[in-house]
């Protein structure tokens, strides 16, 4: 049975706002289906003009890192085996998230911001796709300073697993080699996640300085593509790239690299130890499908359930589909009462 503190996460907490929209309004934004951007100034109208537009705005605790953990938590059902680090601001929304986040057992040690505002993410749903559009506020004020504090770093070194999504590399990359460092040095598992094209492509000096203490690295088909273009390793071949990240230099030599992408419908590729295995995804109907928001974080929770309990990859997968297969059916990253992974 996974202890407590056994899962450690950073990132950015959000709180997202999801509301189903049609084509006219992505493109008033300037944005895309099946997409996850930053907001620029151009978009900072998009949120209140959302609440504006549509009746049906939902609110739910967001954020790739913290969904993940809360996937994890909720399949664990053990509390606070999952810690949570990010910033918010001293606001309602604040409380929301903290509300929602501790509610399924996630222990939330936040720091917080008194000048921004808690993030926020748009969910701009178009029939099974959605567009993100995340105004990171007080979540881009994240600073190393809060993890070094004793109590926090105390947490992190009861850790045995860490996970951060790519998404963090716009805001504490000191932070994300601090927990790299100290989980290479001890030999534990460091995680993260490509998260969406754009990291690849605008903040590869972060990406490349984790790297080589990544243990397991995730993504989708689409952030493999775009990762293997802009480091050379090809675009066409999803599983050749997979191949040629495992073989990216690594610090920690006592255990190989594993690159899980994802595909959609298609089958989760693992790349390790010079090979690629195919793990087929559960089959369903379009019309089924809800909203695919929250299906790649919800995939990484149920595989770090399985990972922290010393299952073998193909369990991980397994529980990943599973929770990734749930979360399309509901709207957001939610999930019922108690869940029936067997």
């Amino acid at each position: 049975m996974a202890r407590e503190g056994i899962l450690f996460g950073m990132g950015n907490p959000l709180l997202d706002i999801t509301a189903n929209c049609d084509e006219d309004f992505l493109k008033k934004y300037d944005l895309k289906t099946d997409n996850a951007i930053l907001a620029e100034e151009k978009h900072k109208p998009l949120y209140q003009d959302m609440i504006d537009t549509y009746q049906h705005v939902e609110y739910t605790a967001g954020g790739a890192t913290q969904n993940s953990m809360r996937v994890a938590q909720w399949l664990l059902g053990v509390p606070k085996i999952a810690t949570f680090m990010g910033c918010i601001g001293k606001d309602k929304f604040g409380e929301i998230l903290k509300q929602k986040a501790t509610e399924i057992g996630v222990a939330v040690h936040y720091q917080y911001n008194d000048a921004e505002p808690t993030g926020t993410c748009a969910t701009l749903v178009t029939g099974k796709y959605r567009s993100l559009c995340a105004n990171l506020a007080a979540a881009n004020c994240f600073t190393k300073e809060h993890l070094d504090e004793k109590l926090h770093w105390e947490l992190v070194e009861k850790a045995q697993f860490y996970y951060v999504s790519g998404f963090f590399l716009t805001v504490c990359p000191p932070a994300i080699q601090e927990v790299a460092n100290h989980a290479c040095s001890h030999n534990k598992m460091f995680m993260m996640n490509l998260s969406a094209p754009f990291l690849s492509q605008f903040f590869k000096e972060p990406l490349m300085a984790a790297m080589p203490y990544i243990d397991i690295i995730f993504g989708n088909e689409t952030e493999a593509a775009t990762f293997g273009k802009e480091q050379n390793l090809g675009e066409d071949d999803i599983k050749e790239i997979a191949l040629k990240v495992i073989a990216l230099p690594k610090e920690n030599k006592a255990r190989s690299r594993i690159v899980v992408f994802t595909q959609g419908p298609d089958p989760v590729l693992v790349a390790t130890d010079g090979k690629v295995t195919e793990y087929p995804v559960i089959p369903l109907a379009d019309k089924d499908i809800v909203d695919t928001n929250g299906a790649g974080d919800a995939f990484v929770g149920g595989f770090l359930s399985q990972l922290v309990q010393g299952k073998p990859i193909e369990d991980c997968v397994r529980c990943g589909n599973y929770a990734a297969h749930l979360i399309i059916q509901r709207s957001g990253c939610s999930f019922p009462e108690k869940p029936d992974f067997k």
